[in-house]
């Protein structure tokens, strides 16, 4: 009895800390698919976040009385235009003029980064908070709401119906890019270009078209992750620096599920179970270096399976050939 009281406590909170993760996991996945590495994940969510929080810090100072359709809609046109800006710009810096991948990368992470403290900042001097942070209550309180009927329900619908729409959605889009990588011609071609862009060509496909479009739409679901920490998970709270590295463990995540988005759905719940698990442990000053070991389980396990996988040498368990090498048409 004990330990069910303490599933239902501990799973809830393990969904809703892996879900950030499971949107920048399957953004990087489709991504990576196309032979692009952007290491920029955790810039991009921090953007798509900030995005949505300034469309809704606006909306929700300009509006009398706010509609329930553009209380979620604004926010979330906000955080994809802002998610799709950081796509073109890495597609602009990485396809067209062929920088290197993984110094933009960590380019667009440190641009992300600040690019949110700095209009963070501005907002929270706007609102003359006394705390480092703004409150968006009103927006966040329909972006959290859940299934009227999920508390009548009892384990079930605190388990499966008691989250807000985007946690669904992030199911559905990790499902739905499974099953567009494996059963679709366009899922195809994607492979192919990022297994061997010289060969796409020569068939035909168009190789760059590809890579900005997978990139793009990639960096748009990871930033819906960032829409979702603020908007849910933090109650529409948001402070400068306080993602953390979740942006990092998405993309240890990519590893983790071996460049499957179905795969992702579970192990982000997972992840993010390991991710809280040092709160459940025993307290008090003889405890504290345990809980900092604790911390590091989510890379460690993810270390773990890259050298798995690596010794079982299995093509499927692979990443995409040419995954962070810059394709030149005039060398094929």
């Amino acid at each position: 009895m004990i330990m069910w009281s303490f599933l239902l406590a501990f799973i809830p909170r393990a969904i809703v800390q892996g879900i950030p993760l499971l949107y920048g996991c399957t953004g990087e996945i489709i991504t990576e698919k196309s032979g692009n590495l952007n290491l920029g994940i955790p810039g991009v969510m921090y953007v798509g976040a900030i995005s949505g929080v300034i469309g809704s810090f606006i909306y929700e100072n300009q509006a009398s009385s706010l509609n329930p359709f553009l209380v979620i809609a604004i926010p979330m046109f906000c955080c994809l235009l802002g998610s799709l800006f950081m796509g073109l710009l890495y597609c602009f810096l990485t396809v067209t003029l062929r920088a290197n991948q993984n110094v933009t990368g960590l380019a667009m992470t440190t641009f992300g980064v600040g690019f949110g403290n700095f209009f963070g900042g501005s907002l929270i001097k706007l609102v003359d908070s006394d705390v480092p942070s703004i409150a968006l209550s009103a927006t966040s309180s329909y972006f959290s709401k859940s299934l009227p009927f999920a508390g009548k329900l009892g384990w079930f619908g605190k388990l499966f119906l008691s989250y807000g729409f985007l946690a669904y959605l992030g199911v559905a889009i990790a499902l739905a890019a499974s099953y567009f990588l494996n059963r679709t011609r366009k899922g195809l071609h994607l492979r192919a270009v990022g297994e061997n862009p010289n060969t796409a060509d020569a068939a035909g496909i168009n190789v760059s078209k590809y890579k900005y479009v997978a990139t793009c739409v990639g960096c748009m679901i990871a930033g819906l992750g960032g829409l979702y920490y603020v908007m849910d998970y933090a109650c529409g709270v948001w402070s400068n620096n306080a993602f953390g590295d979740r942006g990092w463990l998405a993309i240890a995540l990519v590893i983790f599920t071996i460049w499957r988005p179905n795969v992702s759905v579970l192990a982000s719940f997972l992840f993010g179970g390991l991710y809280i698990l040092y709160l459940y442990i025993p307290t008090g000053m003889e405890h504290m270096e345990y809980q900092e070991l604790y911390k590091m389980i989510p890379y460690v396990v993810t270390l773990v399976v890259l050298v798995v996988t690596s010794m079982r040498n299995k093509r499927e368990n692979q990443p995409p050939a040419s995954l962070g090498l810059p394709y030149f048409r005039e060398e094929r």
